[in-house]
């Protein structure tokens, strides 16, 4: 274990002094290819210029660079492979985006995925502005906070462990180990398998990503409340609003630029969502979601390359153009400040 702690280090030490060197070594190289002479200023100030348009790109390159290997490439490899069979060997044109079309799973996705759209994202950025608000105006807020944040800090696998042994089933006369089905049990009702109930299954998964991201929703709202000028609310209550009028006419319109942010970050997520399907059904009782689908295909069954890069083009396709929105509203918001 300390071996590993050591060696962790020391490539950490080792990473960050070997950027120092190139940054270092880098400038100087472009210092010597580009000097500046005392009795040319002419060509001092030239130089002068160049080395400042040549020096950012300089310094960007190795991230660059990486970005190339490590996104740019596999973005275009998986656009190739997605016209080849499972090998990836042979050529077979658009017959994996037919397959795509006219497969019951695959649409059964894309129904999960929009269905997770539509519910999580509004859900967790709902909670965490009301929470956001109700947090502001208690003297324990801090501590109701912390506690609320707290989820962000477990995996998905945890999480999803954590809520398996609250929907938990026992059949027969077993003990109700489940806490959902303890509570059921005791009102007198029935205990059920709520994970394999259909439809509904997909909400009781969607509980688990709500549960973890409302935190994030929260912090990120809650500091542009405190960011409203009080002015403002002050001036409000003056000409007689309520509570909820100032909450929905003077705080939200606001601060609506960080709830998109909120909700379209968590909108990205959640087209992303995998591990907890995998960990709660596994795919099963019709909550397969496009990256769990995409997983089973290249990784299952002998794996089909062609009809795995087809469904991961199509979640890149949903998730860039709501990135794109995201980080542009990100810089604007930024801009304005």
């Amino acid at each position: 274990m300390l071996a590993q702690i050591a060696s962790a280090m020391g490539v950490v030490v080792a990473g960050v002094f070997a950027c120092a060197l190139y940054y270092w070594l880098s400038d100087k190289l472009l210092s010597a290819a580009l000097p500046v002479p005392e009795g040319d200023a002419r060509k001092a100030s030239a130089n002068l210029n160049r080395r400042a348009t040549i020096r950012p790109w300089l310094f960007l390159g190795p991230a660059l660079l990486l970005l190339a290997v490590y996104l740019v490439y596999p973005v275009i490899a998986t656009f190739i492979l997605s016209f080849y069979d499972r090998s990836g060997g042979n050529f077979v044109g658009f017959a994996n985006y037919r397959w795509a079309f006219f497969d019951a799973q695959f649409r059964q996705s894309i129904f999960n995925n929009i269905l997770w759209l539509a519910v999580v994202p509004a859900a967790c950025t709902f909670l965490g502005l009301v929470i956001a608000v109700l947090t502001d105006r208690i003297w324990w807020g801090n501590l109701a906070k912390s506690l609320i944040f707290m989820p962000m800090a477990i995996s998905f696998v945890g999480a999803s462990v954590i809520w398996k042994f609250i929907y938990e089933f026992r059949g027969g006369n077993e003990t109700q180990i489940g806490l959902l089905n303890a509570i059921v049990r005791a009102i007198g009702g029935d205990p059920q398998v709520w994970i394999s109930l259909p439809f509904w299954n997909n909400f009781f998964l969607m509980a688990i990503l709500i549960w973890i991201q409302t935190g994030f929703a929260m912090v990120i709202l809650s500091a542009a409340l405190r960011g409203i000028p009080e002015e403002t609310v002050e001036a409000a209550v003056i000409d007689g609003a309520n509570g909820w009028q100032i909450f929905w006419k003077i705080m939200v319109p606001q601060i609506w630029g960080t709830i998109a942010v909120v909700w379209t970050t968590i909108t990205i997520l959640v087209l992303k969502v995998f591990d907890i399907v995998l960990t709660m059904t596994n795919g099963q009782w019709n909550t397969m979601v496009l990256a769990n689908l995409m997983f089973d295909w290249m990784f299952r069954g002998g794996g089909d390359s062609g009809r795995s890069a087809v469904i991961a083009l199509v979640i890149m396709a949903a998730v860039t153009p709501i990135m794109i929105w995201n980080i542009r509203q990100a810089n604007r918001d930024m801009g304005d400040h």
